[in-house]
């Protein structure tokens, strides 16, 4: 990509220059924002950097590369964490400078920049990069600033303090002085007083005199003067103000990366740009309504389902198009229907999409998943979800042959909006990006829902080599780096893993998937072992399902949940042994020992249980014994079963899961999502299998009166090409997943 890098002359904006060549990207103008006064070094702004903003125009002739520069005129008026556009604000400021760039360099794509750890500028360098249709280059977030700091320094990174205001950093001992330098003395005052290493916390500030970006000359700072902004006697603070510098001219011996000059429009490359104007009216993309009630009427030509379940205050809505009469017209219109619908539905209850916690996207083709995407953002935007985006899990099912329409939407909704989101959109060494109206996680109520994650390589944002073993290592590997920012680990935090495994996965290769995962959450509790503070480790139920496809291919997609206790206390994670509950009995079923081995489930007591029931071929035979030849216990005969052996296991299923749903101390009424896994080979119509399961649904509520289906079902079904509780053994019958939680 061509990239222009905000600089604020720091380390950090330099060093994040470095990585994006190194990520093979073309920096091809550098941009900065300075102070109205030039007499003034800094400003009283969370966002940015401008002490040493004198001498920043020599980077220009340093690099090569046109500088564009803007005086700030803005003020800090919008202070929440997320950033909506404010007339006046400083960061405004930000999108003239980089919406004039984008004018002189039409090619531009994206903009460095280099934030560690601060939410705060990380989203208002999002906000605008999304307005100005950008893609956010970050790569030192998130990184170990210990271990980053000693990269810049080997990298050759040369860069002095000029603002020190921290306990241990004197102005007069320690400004100017080379971070390489300072380098034991940071660590030192890190161990004492737990300062950041890199400066983030506004520890220290430094200007960046050379570096291996500047090919044509370093910058030498002759004169400078110290001025004491505070005298505290425990952090005084203090800046260098320049008064004197020059370039020293360097003998060229290899090539910037930057020789491809064809699209700038400067005719200079050493030219510098003050970038002047008010804010410009934006160019959105042309706005396309969403459809009205009056433009469903090919809903007509549906059947249009609906489930949804039960729980007041945290439920789950499906919505899906079941057998058209016409010829589709295509996944766009069934995909607007069925958010549409959606949306009505959510009216209805008083919510919108911000109360929306997840949402699963189910689509018949995954060559459509642009336009799929398209459509999606129509509906779902940051506008309408200002505490932040749902997750979401992408995947493409056997919708057409399931005679359910080309698309199907799933979403976990809540009626409060206690969420906490994490949505990082700039491309980073973190974990992927999420560019665009879906986020990384949402945790509500001690739950965290966590994207599906594939095995992306996050500073390339490509699936990487080696398989599918290869790909779930490193989605694994993204989804502990989520799990860390919000202080959980998915070894020893983790409910549950889907598993969507792609049908392209060679039949020799499914045995080694959850070898793998297990290894890796070993590996990894291992670790968290040898921490000091030891947290209390879940034992996770799994679930592998085969699907048609993946987005970009993959092979594999993982979809952890969660447990993340907001006290210190730990939870207890049990079998739940609770003697004095007990299950009503059905006259159709008498316990079992073999009931036991088709139940995964992980309960923390009083606050979670979660389950997944499989029907094997041989379950199944058990269930039907009557009226199933013994000689099916040796295989998979799925397209054997006759309607009413579906029933009886249909029966089956819910009074396995009423009874280990009571006797874990939880009902119905606490169900936040069921779903019911159908295999394409079953050859039983859906709407059969929902009926006998709704029927089911009632009797049992007839027997306990304690799961009312009111007037949807609360279950969805999931037509899909296998599912099992092993990546080697996916040829359930039907596999159920319930998720309930107290409120």
């Amino acid at each position: 990509m061509k990239v222009v890098a905000l600089v604020s002359g720091g380390k950090d904006s330099c060093y994040a220059m470095m990585k994006c060549i190194q990520y093979g990207h073309q920096i091809v103008g550098v941009a900065n924002l300075l102070p109205a006064d030039d007499s003034v070094d800094e400003l009283d702004s969370y966002m940015y950097q401008t002490v040493g903003h004198q001498i920043i125009v020599s980077y220009a002739d340093c690099m090569g590369v046109p500088l564009f520069r803007r005086r700030i005129q803005g003020s800090t008026r919008h202070q929440k964490l997320s950033y909506q556009k404010t007339p006046g604000d400083e960061v405004e400021d930000m999108f003239i400078l980089l919406n004039e760039v984008k004018k002189q360099i039409p090619s531009v794509t994206a903009v460095s920049s280099g934030a560690i750890a601060s939410d705060y500028q990380r989203l208002r360098v999002e906000s605008i990069c999304s307005r100005l249709g950008l893609v956010s280059l970050a790569y030192l977030w998130k990184q170990d600033q210990s271990l980053l700091l000693q990269e810049m320094i080997t990298n050759g990174i040369m860069a002095i303090t000029v603002k020190v205001a921290a306990m241990g950093l004197d102005p007069a001992k320690h400004l100017g002085k080379e971070i390489a330098f300072l380098k034991p003395y940071l660590h030192k005052l890190k161990d004492l007083y737990g300062i950041n290493v890199c400066g983030e916390g506004g520890e220290y500030e430094t200007l960046t005199l050379d570096c291996p970006l500047f090919h044509n000359a370093r910058i030498v700072l002759d004169e400078f003067q110290v001025i004491l902004h505070s005298s505290d006697s425990i952090a005084p603070v203090g800046v260098l103000h320049p008064l004197k510098f020059h370039l020293e001219k360097k003998v060229s011996n290899s090539s910037s990366g930057n020789d491809k000059t064809d699209d700038l429009c400067c005719e200079n490359l050493s030219s510098v740009s003050e970038v002047q104007g008010e804010n410009p009216i934006e160019c959105k993309a042309p706005y396309e309504p969403v459809p009205e009630v009056t433009d469903l009427i090919r809903v007509s030509s549906y059947k249009l389902q609906l489930s949804k379940t039960e729980k007041d205050n945290t439920f789950s809505m499906c919505c899906w198009l079941q057998d058209p009469s016409g010829p589709s017209a295509g996944l766009h219109e069934d995909l607007k229907l069925i958010l549409r619908q959606i949306e009505l539905q959510l009216a209805g209850c008083g919510l919108g999409w911000e109360h929306v916690l997840y949402i699963h996207l189910y689509i018949s083709d995954m060559d459509q998943f642009t336009q799929a995407n398209e459509t999606y953002v129509r509906f779902i935007t940051q506008d309408k979800c200002p505490f932040g985006v749902p997750s979401r899990s992408t995947i493409e099912l056997p919708l057409v042959q399931a005679g359910l329409g080309r698309a199907y939407i799933e979403v976990l909704v809540a009626n409060d909006q206690s969420k906490r989101v994490l949505h990082v959109q700039s491309i980073s060494c973190w974990a992927p990006s999420c560019i665009g109206p879906y986020s990384q996680a949402t945790l509500h109520k001690e739950i965290l829902h966590m994207a599906g994650q594939l095995g992306l390589d996050p500073p390339t944002m490509t699936l990487c080599d080696g398989g599918s073993t290869a790909e779930l290592e490193q989605a694994l590997q993204n989804s502990e780096a989520i799990a860390e920012c919000f202080k959980c680990s998915i070894s020893t935090s983790a409910i549950l893993f889907v598993v969507y495994c792609s049908k392209n996965i060679p039949l020799e290769e499914r045995p080694k998937i959850h070898d793998k995962l297990d290894m890796f959450v070993k590996q990894l509790k291992l670790s968290h072992a040898d921490k000091e503070t030891k947290p209390e480790v879940l034992d996770p139920i799994f679930l592998y399902i085969v699907v048609p496809d993946l987005p970009k291919r993959a092979l594999v997609e993982v979809k952890p949940i969660l447990y993340v206790p907001e006290t210190a206390e730990t939870s207890e994670e049990t079998s739940c042994e609770l003697s004095s509950i007990v299950a009503p009995s059905s006259s159709s079923f008498l316990p079992a020992d073999w009931h036991d081995s088709c139940i995964q489930k992980c309960v923390i007591h009083g606050k979670i249980c979660s389950m997944v029931l499989s029907i094997t071929s041989v379950v199944a035979m058990k269930i039907c014994s009557d009226s199933m030849n013994a000689d099916q216990s040796n295989g998979n005969h799925q397209s054997s079963l006759t309607e009413s052996q579906i029933k009886r296991i249909s029966r089956f299923c819910l009074y396995l899961l009423d009874k280990t749903v009571i006797e874990n101390g939880f009902s119905w009424k606490d169900t936040m999502s069921l779903r019911l896994y159908i295999p394409q080979n079953l050859h039983v119509p859906l709407e059969t299998i929902s009926s006998l399961f709704e029927d089911a649904f009632k009797e049992l509520d007839q027997m306990n009166d304690s799961a009312k289906v009111g007037g949807k079902p609360i279950f969805n079904l999931v037509p899909v090409l296998g599912a099992g509780r092993s990546a080697a053994s996916t040829e359930d019958i039907i596999t159920c997943e319930l998720f309930a939680r107290k409120s």
